[in-house]
């Protein structure tokens, strides 16, 4: 009865979280027309498929294995199954009968309510079958799938997208490598920062150094910024050039609760 009820809630939080997440995904394409409702690399991540259904299925598949991992060991559902297994799986589901972009991927109504179905399958399968698991092979499965997701994690998809940023064309390859270097730094993952850099480059590519383009750069350059600085990559680096931190740096970070250690 418990199993049951497990599996009915999945399916009314699958079908909530499928239908605004398909649809947040698609209306980021109609962009700055249209207000997004998605992130910058679910927009990256889908642009890299390049409209294939094979793709978008097997990036999915790919991170379903370190969700499944997460919410058996830690009972919790991670990022990866909003941002990438619900939304490239729709794709992969409407480009299967229909390679038009226009009338699949870029359409807000077709793929809420594609991802409201596989949402609900999606939240329905990794939560029911984590239920049924016992404790003792919880542990078991956490240790063996939690070291392979990483692997997949870092290195393998950086050096996916970094590839298909160098295919992409020399601009786009420059700024993918140079912001994947410095995410790899920041955030310890080259992934965030090789979509941007993709998207930069063939946003210059495709129109120029526009308000658009400059715009992003600029939103580009603030992220690294704070998201260094609230990680407290500005002390690190200094200890790691044997630098003695300035006491009004420790203060600044603790005013905004940045930990320094």
């Amino acid at each position: 009865m418990n199993t049951l009820m497990i599996v009915f809630e999945s399916i009314i939080i699958g079908l909530l979280v499928g239908f605004g997440v398909g649809a947040g995904a698609a209306r980021m394409f109609h962009a700055p027309n249209v207000q997004g409702m998605g992130a910058f690399r679910t927009f990256g991540e889908l642009n890299a498929c390049e409209g294939d259904a094979v793709a978008h299925f097997s990036f999915g598949l790919g991170f379903l294995f370190n969700a499944w991992a997460s919410v058996v060991g830690a009972g919790a559902l991670t990022q990866d199954v909003d941002h990438r297994i619900i939304p490239h799986w729709s794709a992969a589901a409407l480009l299967s009968r229909n390679k038009k972009l226009e009338e699949t991927l870029h359409d807000p109504r077709k793929m809420a309510w594609t991802g409201a179905i596989i949402g609900a399958v999606v939240v329905a399968l990794l939560n029911s079958t984590a239920a049924a698991i016992p404790a003792s092979l919880q542990s078991v499965a956490t240790k063996v799938l939690v070291p392979a997701a990483n692997w997949l994690i870092n290195p393998i998809m950086p050096i996916v997208f970094w590839t298909a940023a160098m295919d992409a064309g020399k601009r786009t390859g420059v700024w993918a490598t140079m912001l994947g270097g410095f995410s790899h730094l920041v955030m310890g993952n080259a992934v965030p920062g090789i979509v941007l850099g993709i998207l930069i480059g063939k946003g210059v590519d495709d129109s120029g150094w526009n308000r658009i383009t400059k715009t992003m750069l600029v939103a580009v350059i603030l992220l690294f910024i704070f998201s260094g600085f609230f990680r407290a990559f500005d002390v690190a680096l200094l200890k790691s050039m044997s630098l003695t931190t300035p006491q009004w740096l420790i203060d600044l970070h603790a005013f905004f609760g940045s930990v320094v250690k």
